[in-house]
């Protein structure tokens, strides 16, 4: 983003943001040509159309595999990573049978249940999101699935290339997995599990979740068990995941052309003194809770373009002083306050 840096000093930032260099950017796409991946740009036609809907959508992607995957209808299957002999078959049942549907499977490419899921895709279609750059294989144990995949099915990445996976990751990758998905199936999940991460994402995405049901002594289903009781489809077969969303597939992704004449007109800059009142009012109010975007406005009386500016302005790629959670929620960090 051009202005960016601009708008990291009018928003406090502490250290100085830096446009990539053009030198840098073409090295990166020739390290992903060398092991036949590519970058896709948020906008472009093979960028996935449900991704995009998202709140906090990855403005580029690096995908390695068949892209025309990403535009197919998707289910996303996740569970622990210590699952349990049951849990992987089942995993790999309802992935085969989703597919047999013409669903494209997605997961994480983790141990135990994300595993199984892609097995069970890979003759009709699985994607892989991984945490990490296009070129690192995680867990190792999975490195000829990983290939398998990249061969068969598709794997996309929102980090740069040969960025090793970290703790902070996973929730940015499983924000994807959910994002690309009509749906989520959880398969086996403790209580604190990082598929209940996933899961709940999905539902702030307006995504299906699914839980499949397990024994009450088995603490690896204590979390699915749960979802179930908040509302969560009860998911035994692959049908129970077809009939939920039989009417999500009837209707389009997305609106019909309209004519030129209703195109709407481009929107002014900011005044900068409108800006500078605004962003008094709207820092007074962030608080280490989570806020709407939409309760800000209605507080401080301002538009929508002036506060997502100053939102900008503050965010914490910017100015290192604000965290966007999901359902464009901002929260200021305590020492801020």
């Amino acid at each position: 983003m051009r202005g960016g840096p601009d708008l990291a000093r009018r928003g406090g930032g502490r250290r100085e943001l830096r446009i990539s260099p053009a030198a840098k950017a073409e090295r990166e796409i020739e390290a992903c040509a060398a092991i036949g991946a590519r970058l896709i740009c948020a906008g472009e036609p093979d960028y996935p159309p449900r991704l995009s809907a998202i709140a906090d959508p990855p403005p580029v992607i690096t995908i390695r595999g068949h892209g025309h995957l990403l535009t197919r209808p998707m289910i996303g299957v996740v569970g622990a990573r210590n699952a349990s002999a049951s849990g992987n078959r089942f995993a790999r049942q309802i992935a085969a049978d989703l597919g047999a549907e013409d669903f494209v499977i997605t997961s994480g490419l983790a141990r135990g249940i994300d595993a199984g899921a892609h097995e069970g895709g890979l003759a009709s279609g699985t994607v892989a999101v991984i945490a990490g750059g296009i070129d690192v294989v995680y867990p190792p144990e999975n490195e000829a699935l990983h290939e398998r995949i990249a061969e068969q099915g598709a794997i996309i990445v929102e980090m740069p290339f040969a960025t090793a996976p970290r703790g902070r990751l996973f929730p940015r990758r499983n924000r994807i997995i959910s994002g690309v998905s009509l749906g989520v199936v959880v398969v086996e999940a403790a209580r604190r599990s990082g598929s209940l991460t996933t899961a709940r994402l999905a539902g702030e995405q307006g995504r299906e979740v699914f839980a499949v049901p397990g024994s009450p002594l088995d603490p690896r289903c204590a979390g699915t068990n749960n979802l179930i009781r908040q509302g969560a489809v009860l998911t035994e077969n692959a049908r129970d995941v077809t009939e939920a969303l039989e009417g999500v597939l009837s209707q389009p992704l997305s609106e019909g052309r309209r004519p030129d004449d209703f195109a709407a007109a481009p929107r002014p800059l900011p005044d900068e003194t409108e800006l500078e009142k605004a962003r008094s009012a709207i820092t007074e109010l962030l608080s280490p809770t989570p806020v709407e975007v939409d309760e800000l406005i209605r507080q401080c009386q301002v538009s929508a373009t002036i506060a997502l500016t100053v939102m900008l302005e503050l965010e914490l790629e910017l100015a290192g002083r604000l965290d966007r959670h999901p359902g464009n929620k901002f929260l200021i960090h305590s020492e801020e306050c």
